[in-house]
């Protein structure tokens, strides 16, 4: 216990802790909104697409991140227009656009004179790595994502759940779809600090997953990803700091540990309840 008292005293640390609680805001939002819609998958060609700006940010010289900002960005606008303007199914804009960007990623990097030494925290990301501008960056993404939903909650939820009301009823659909997707993308780029390319997909996924065995009310589902997420990222920090294993995947590996401890829970009252119900 004096250990993990005395963690605290180290900078850091406590940048982490911070960064997990943004984290955890942003991604318990925005990825409520992503599993409620059922476009994981969309995320995922996102995340990936991603790679591809951080490839030719390291070619050119400038920041990775803000190469993958741009280029998720006009990834999800991509997605978002194609499957809906053309006759191009949703899941094969995707798939093009995810290998599109691995391989603009994989291809400017190859390029790139000398070893790229950082490539591996935006994989898999080091939470313990992050600094004090990108703790700014995620609280202003944690004010403006928070400050949206409260503002559009009630047609962010009409679309979430029933797109075609809430064109019948003459809802903003389009503007609301590109900015929610935009919230995504930017969702994604600003936590691959936190658990990396690969792993960010869990953090949008996962933690509202377990919210959604337990609650089929839609604030009630962000309000649990939130706090979920941010007990999974703590605990997945400690796991990563005795057994000196990398962050992202320790606060993955609890968090799908959590969700079949979840499940399990959930089968057993709802055996008990049967039970009870038949007596």
């Amino acid at each position: 216990m004096e250990t993990i008292i005395t963690l605290f005293e180290y900078r850091f640390f406590t940048n982490a802790l911070l960064a997990a609680l943004f984290a955890s805001i942003t991604c318990g939002i925005t990825g409520a909104y992503i599993v409620s819609r059922r476009i994981v998958f969309i995320s995922g060609g996102i995340t990936h697409a991603s790679f591809g700006g951080i490839g030719i940010g390291y070619f050119f010289g400038f920041n990775p991140i803000v190469g993958a900002m741009i280029f998720s960005v006009l990834s999800a606008f991509g997605i978002e227009y194609m499957s809906k303007k053309t006759n191009l199914r949703e899941d094969s804009v995707i798939a093009i656009l995810w290998s599109f960007g691995m391989a603009v990623g994989i291809i400017f990097i190859f390029l790139t004179p000398g070893y790229s030494a950082n490539l591996m925290s935006f994989l898999f990301g080091n939470i313990l790595t992050v600094t004090k501008l990108n703790l700014v960056f995620l609280l202003i993404l944690a004010l403006l994502i928070t400050g949206i939903f409260l503002v559009f909650f009630k047609t962010i939820l009409f679309i979430a759940f029933d797109e075609q009301y809430a064109r019948a009823v003459k809802l903003p659909v389009e503007t609301i779809n590109y900015l929610m997707i935009t919230l995504v993308a930017l969702t994604i780029v600003f936590n691959i600090k936190v658990v990396g390319i690969i792993l960010v997909i869990s953090l949008l996924t996962i933690p509202q997953t377990i919210a959604n065995i337990f609650t089929k009310k839609f604030e009630i589902m962000i309000w649990l990803s939130i706090i979920i997420g941010f007990l999974g990222s703590i605990s997945g920090l400690l796991l990563s700091y005795y057994l000196n294993v990398p962050s992202g995947a320790a606060i993955i590996f609890f968090l799908v540990i959590l969700f079949f401890i979840s499940k399990i829970f959930r089968n057993i009252l709802t055996s008990l309840r049967i039970r009870k119900q038949i007596q």
